[in-house]
């Protein structure tokens, strides 16, 4: 049995929003694995590897960009009121979904690689630290465009129509 309803009706059912569970533990996974980057980056090639200013910029890129999805969706579904196909629903959903993970996990992952230089004497780790922390909080951008854009996703049932 695989519990799909008979008769190939569909079954109706809803999916929640993305959990905070979820998007924390990502993120708890990226600063421990970013934190983690700089002592073995050194023990096993004998330098860290450097953040330029590209990694900050980029990321603030994508978070405009599904920033500006999640804009439109609302516009479309929240305030004209019109149907996305169900295509470009899933679509979205999809983007908003898997940006808000992978966001957390970068955003994680570049805020402990800051952690990993502070007190450390080096040239360039008050460099590499600085641009850490704005990748990470690019990151953190990413998270919330991406949950914005989940949310501006999400539909009125029959139920719940005026």
């Amino acid at each position: 049995m695989n519990g799909d309803p008979p008769d190939g009706q569909p079954s109706g059912g809803h999916l929640r929003p993305i959990g905070a569970g979820l998007v924390t533990g990502w993120a708890v996974v990226g600063l421990v694995g970013g934190w983690l980057l700089h002592p073995i980056a050194e023990r096993f090639s004998g330098t860290a590897p450097v953040v330029t200013w590209l990694q900050p910029v980029s990321i603030f890129l994508v978070a405009a960009i599904v920033g500006g999805a999640g804009w439109v969706t609302w516009r479309t579904v929240h305030v004209r009121r019109e149907w996305l196909d169900p295509r470009q629903a899933v679509n979205r959903l999809l983007l908003a979904r898997s940006c808000a993970l992978v966001g957390a996990l970068v955003a994680g992952g570049y805020f402990g690689y800051a952690l990993s230089w502070v007190g450390v004497e080096s040239a360039l780790a008050g460099q590499r630290g600085w641009r850490s922390v704005a990748s990470g909080a690019a990151g953190v951008l990413v998270v919330v465009a991406a949950l914005l854009l989940e949310r501006a996703c999400r539909v009125r049932s029959e139920e719940e129509q005026p």
